[in-house]
């Protein structure tokens, strides 16, 4: 069995469970700057947040929004609707089998301080690495840049914003019959059987996802909580997808489940290690695969 760490837990002001539930994808943000006792504590956070679970380098920078980058984003779809952000935090992983799983676990840890700290975010997904953004963080050739995030104080909400958060889904989460699933796939695991990580799953349906496909999937397995990725068809590994560069997001979004797996597990003094061994349950289809698993240690 192979052991990996994560970079700790990091302590909110709030239940971590109030900000996972705040937090929301921001678009619209008020036209100023982030004031400089704020900019500086976000700063500080980001600077600690050096790795993921699977031991991939990460490095994450604040930087002040331009015009370019505005630009940037008219070509990406919904993206295109994001107003004013103060600022965005850019961050580059190094190579590794799971480098994009890590990214998504810093940068959700982030994101969550931000929500903690009264900001809005967005996560961005796009050809970043090739981007004005990837030169902000002098990113390397060895190094990707799968996401951005926007950043700034929330405008009020409604009108344009509403209409694309209804268009992309961002309020629909999938029930927890089609997510967790108790020793094998097809056994529906209940909020009631999950017993004390009834809320840490909870947590993980409530997590933001690329183009909101929620594509964890949990199996409990004794102690074992293996989490698995039900790849939506054409993500990833797609001609499209190589053709231009994009970052492979549903590998990005197993980083959020795990981040907010373990954040909520820890808050709630349910101690346990990140591990990698593959159980011998079957899956459900081809387009299922194994991502880590979440050993709980015995009280």
């Amino acid at each position: 069995m192979k052991r990996i760490e994560g970079i700790g837990p990091m302590l909110f002001s709030k239940p971590v469970t109030e900000i996972i539930s705040r937090r929301f994808s921001c678009r619209k943000y008020l036209e100023k700057p982030i004031a400089e006792e704020l900019r500086e504590r976000l700063s500080s956070f980001i600077s600690a947040a050096t790795g993921g679970p699977f031991g991939t380098p990460v490095r994450f920078e604040l930087v002040a929004a331009t015009k370019e980058d505005r630009s940037s984003l008219k070509g990406l779809g919904t993206y295109g609707f994001i107003r004013n952000p103060a600022g965005f935090i850019v961050g580059a992983a190094g190579p590794s089998e799971k480098n994009l799983e890590d990214y998504g676990y810093a940068m959700e840890k982030i994101i969550l301080y931000s929500t903690d700290i009264g900001l809005g975010t967005c996560w961005l997904g796009g050809t970043f690495t090739k981007s004005g953004f990837a030169q902000k963080i002098s990113a390397t050739e060895k190094e990707l840049v799968p996401a951005v995030t926007s950043v700034g104080y929330i405008a009020p909400r409604g009108g344009l914003e509403d209409g694309v958060r209804r268009f992309v889904g961002a309020d629909r989460r999938l029930p927890w019959e089609n997510l967790f699933f108790d020793g094998e796939f097809g056994r529906t695991l209940s909020p009631d059987m999950a017993g004390s990580y009834r809320a840490p799953l909870e947590m993980v349906r409530l997590g933001p996802s690329a183009s909101n496909k929620q594509p964890w999937r949990i199996v409990r397995d004794g102690r074992l909580w293996h989490f698995y990725l039900s790849r939506t068809k054409g993500y990833g590994d797609s001609f499209t997808f190589r053709l231009l560069g994009l970052a492979d997001l549903q590998r990005v979004d197993m980083g959020i489940a795990m981040s907010h797996f373990e954040l909520t597990a820890e808050e709630l003094g349910l101690k346990g290690t990140w591990v990698v061994r593959e159980p011998g349950i079957e899956k459900p289809d081809s387009a299922t695969e194994y991502t880590a698993s979440w050993l709980a240690r015995s009280t």
